[in-house]
């Protein structure tokens, strides 16, 4: 489907490729992705992206994602562009409008630069992390019998998360629901990859500013 097509499909259709199991064109955000946002994580994508049905996706991004990674490591490049995990897309929108999850390898002269976009600010969590109106990013470092020579040089993940064409209210609460919705899914990657200590991520996010926000 080409950028910019709008997404024309009933809620009520049915779509089915080769090989695949059929499934609704349009779901809630507890099942886009896999269900990737199952549970209260669901809630907040709704309130962030101000959507409530999105355009179905499967449940493959996280698996494209990791092997992208693995493959972005082995070729020793400082950097890769990984892949992307979940794309939400609301009923009536845009390719390209709606929010999404993606990761990639940084460089490490990525983290040197203590530059943000206006409206950005720093938070503790990570090697790096940041938020903005609309998303957020998080950096971390991944060790993984998975990848021969992390213990020596570690897997650099950078992930994103940018909520997409919205028009949710930029307070510290929404903020704090930008960097929560990364985290878990993140959290759900260094599984996947195996990343020792979690990547060097807490369990729960740590939603605290390094110092407040200039207005």
């Amino acid at each position: 489907m080409a950028a910019g097509l709008i997404l024309a499909l009933g809620v009520g259709g049915v779509a089915c490729a080769s090989g695949e199991e059929e499934h609704a064109d349009f779901v809630g955000a507890g099942e886009v992705c896999g269900g990737l946002f199952a549970g209260p994580l669901a809630e907040m994508v709704e309130k962030v992206t101000e959507g409530k049905i999105f355009f179905w996706r499967d449940a493959k991004g996280m698996e494209r994602t990791v092997t992208a990674l693995k493959e972005g490591y082995e070729s020793g490049r400082p950097w890769d562009s990984g892949g992307d995990v979940c794309e939400l897309v609301p009923k009536g929108g845009r390719l390209g409008d709606g929010g999404e999850i993606d990761y990639s390898i940084y460089d490490p002269k990525d983290v040197e630069d203590k530059r943000l976009p206006d409206g950005g600010e720093f938070y503790t969590m990570g090697v790096r992390s940041s938020v903005r109106r609309g998303g957020a990013n998080l950096y971390f470092e991944c060790v993984s019998s998975q990848l021969k020579g992390s213990g020596k040089t570690p897997l650099r993940i950078q992930g994103g998360f940018g909520r997409g064409e919205s028009g949710a209210p930029d307070t510290r609460e929404y903020r704090n629901m930008n960097m929560t919705i990364l985290h878990a899914v993140t959290l759900k990657l260094v599984k996947e990859l195996g990343c020792e200590n979690n990547g060097g991520l807490p369990k729960t996010p740590v939603l605290t500013p390094k110092q407040p926000l200039r207005q």
